[in-house]
């Protein structure tokens, strides 16, 4: 199917029956720019592609299918018999966004910002037909990165408390080992006093009985 100017059309009279490509010959601006895509029994569509004819000395090289987010695009002017590297100007939506002196306009990381319709222009004086660049959202992807960056935070999560863990129990383990260290000091240091104070006792005890005797 085409689309050309809000007309939907079959890409040639046959086409709605058949299984081949669908060829463009002798391509015109009119009757050939804009938008193809095939279907399967009016239920199942595949993604819209953009095709511009113009028959002008400039042309915008842009990606005709739909790019996702994250992919990388470059916008290429090309002018008919013109020198390879020239300075060209980029517009979306009728907006400037950047002169280039090669005539490559390039974006690595495509966002869905970014979707829109593109031209070029050549000295101010020549311009390209706009071309759309149609940017899709990869929400697949960003998911199972969600996943994996939970999987990862968890597993470092669970390792990090069983470390604190092993340094908390390590740590009380030491603590109770200096204080059964330090009573056993202590009751060894007041084992010799008692001893002495036993013995003095004992002594004069003994004194006592002495005097006793000496004096009966």
């Amino acid at each position: 199917m085409k689309k050309i100017n809000g007309d939907l059309r079959t890409c040639a009279p046959t086409w709605d029956r058949a299984t081949g490509p669908c060829n463009i010959s002798n391509a015109y601006p009119k009757t050939d720019s804009g938008e193809y895509w095939c279907e399967m029994g009016r239920t199942q569509r595949s993604n819209s592609v953009n095709i511009t004819v113009t028959d002008g000395p400039v042309i915008l090289e842009s990606p005709a299918y739909p790019l996702l987010e994250g992919d990388n695009v470059t916008l290429l002017c090309k002018k008919k018999h013109a020198h390879p590297n020239f300075t060209a100007e980029f517009y979306k939506n009728g907006a400037f966004i950047g002169i280039s002196s090669t005539g490559k306009m390039m974006n690595p990381i495509v966002s869905k910002s970014d979707e829109g319709f593109y031209k070029c222009g050549i000295s101010k004086t020549e311009e390209s037909p706009e071309s759309w660049l149609a940017v899709g959202r990869a929400d697949a992807p960003p998911q199972v990165l969600r996943l994996d960056l939970y999987l990862v935070f968890g597993i470092g999560f669970c390792i990090l408390m069983v470390i604190i863990l092993v340094l908390l129990t390590g740590i009380f383990q030491h603590q109770k080992h200096q204080q059964t260290t330090r009573r056993h000091i202590e009751e060894t240091s007041l084992t010799p006093r008692v001893s002495i104070t036993n013995s003095t006792q004992a002594m004069r005890t003994l004194i006592t009985r002495s005097k006793v005797d000496e004096s009966s």
